[in-house]
Parts: structure tokens; sequence; C-alpha cells
């Protein structure tokens, strides 16, 4: 992993670019302070996928059983209420 200040990361933005798809990741500081990391799209794609999971995903991974619904049986209806 490459460390470029934040001035060189300034004016040299697209070689930063450029390094970071073909070396990995690399580390942005301010006054020596490490500040930020540019990583590949494919990375960070690969990091966010395994963080949440999507709606569909949740629901697919809960257990899985046949929903028993009792018959509807034979209600009195009340008489609607008049004003």
């Amino acid at each position: 992993m490459g460390t470029w200040p934040v001035q060189d990361a300034k004016a040299k933005f697209s070689e930063l670019l450029e390094v970071a798809e073909t070396s990995g990741p690399q580390t942005i500081t301010r006054r020596g302070v490490e500040k930020a990391v540019i990583v590949p799209i494919e990375q960070w794609r690969a990091i966010n996928r395994g963080s949440k999971p999507t709606l569909l995903e949740i629901l697919q991974s809960g257990p899985q059983f046949d929903l028993q619904i009792p018959p509807r049986g034979r209600w009195k209806m009340r008489k609607p209420v008049r004003f």
C-alpha cells in the first residue's frame, strides 16, 4: 500500500487512481496523519457486499415452513349502525 501526502494526491490524482488500480489501496495523509484510502472499485464492492444483506437475502435466510391458516368460520355479521 502506497502513501501519498494530500498535496501530491491533489496534484497527481489521475496517477493516484491508476496506481490504486494496479497496485492496490493507496493511503492519503495530511500532515503525516492517515486520513483516507483510495481502493479499486472491485475491492470496494467486495468489502461492502459482505456488510449489508439485501431485504431478499434476509427474508430467504429465515425459517422455511408452511404456514397453516385455519379455515374461516361462519361469523355473524353485525348490522351497520345508522345515525
